[in-house]
């Protein structure tokens, strides 16, 4: 079935761009190191407890204003080499962090008013759930159901003065808030627009394991908000 990918907030299908999904459906490369020990049979393996990037690749073709199409698309594509947000018609409940860095071969058709080629996006193995990016309040306690079985780094925004947040068994005493406090599970930083604020907040940063993890605000902590940013591969 042919389709179309979003990039950076664009539509392939504004560049004459349409795509087959076939390649979309792999998952990445655990990051694993063998180690092979003399006298002991089999292998050691160490789990550095992460995912390898993934190369996506979409069968693509332009069908007609070959020329005009091409050449907007190669600035399109290629103006970032930084990753960028990645979306397709295949997987509408998910997007990707992906960046473009060429080639971009086309093999021409019909007097070149036509072309097809591959485009290789280097993804970051995450596929993210849009229902991730949803926003929660929490105005004392609540709940947050994992949907996936990979732990997730979600993002807090806390209001108030100063107060405890308390997510699973991880607590986070937060002082001198001024207005809220941007919490980021995921960069490890606390942060009031380009504020540092890490010194405001001890303990780790928690995250939400599979399954079910309860949150809890007290002291002078109004409420917290929450994009728990669920991913699975």
């Amino acid at each position: 079935m042919t389709g179309v990918f979003i990039f950076d907030g664009k539509s392939s299908r504004e560049f004459g761009l349409y795509i087959s999904g076939s390649g979309t459906f792999n998952a990445p490369q655990r990051d694993i190191e063998t180690i092979e020990i003399p006298g002991r049979n089999g292998t050691l393996t160490i789990d550095k407890k992460r995912f390898k990037n993934i190369s996506i690749p979409y069968p693509a073709f332009i069908r007609e204003k070959f020329r005009a199409y091409t050449d907007a698309a190669r600035e399109w594509l290629l103006a970032d080499a930084g990753y960028r947000r990645l979306e397709d018609s295949y997987h509408p409940n998910e997007y990707r962090m992906a960046r473009f860095t060429g080639p971009l071969d086309f093999d021409t058709r019909v007097l070149n008013r036509s072309g097809e080629c591959t485009l290789y996006f280097d993804c970051a193995p995450q596929r993210f759930l849009k229902m991730g990016e949803i926003p929660h309040t929490v105005m004392k306690t609540g709940d947050f159901i994992n949907p996936t079985a990979f732990e997730a780094k979600p993002l807090f925004r806390a209001y108030g003065t100063s107060g405890t947040l308390t997510v699973g068994n991880t607590v986070m005493e937060i002082s001198e808030i001024n207005e809220y406090v941007d919490i980021d599970c995921d960069t490890q930083n606390a942060y009031k627009g380009i504020e540092n604020c890490n010194d405001k907040v001890t303990s780790e940063f928690p995250t939400f394991m599979a399954g079910k993890t309860g949150i809890k605000i007290s002291g002078g902590i109004t409420k917290v908000i929450v994009i728990p940013r669920w991913w699975t591969i």
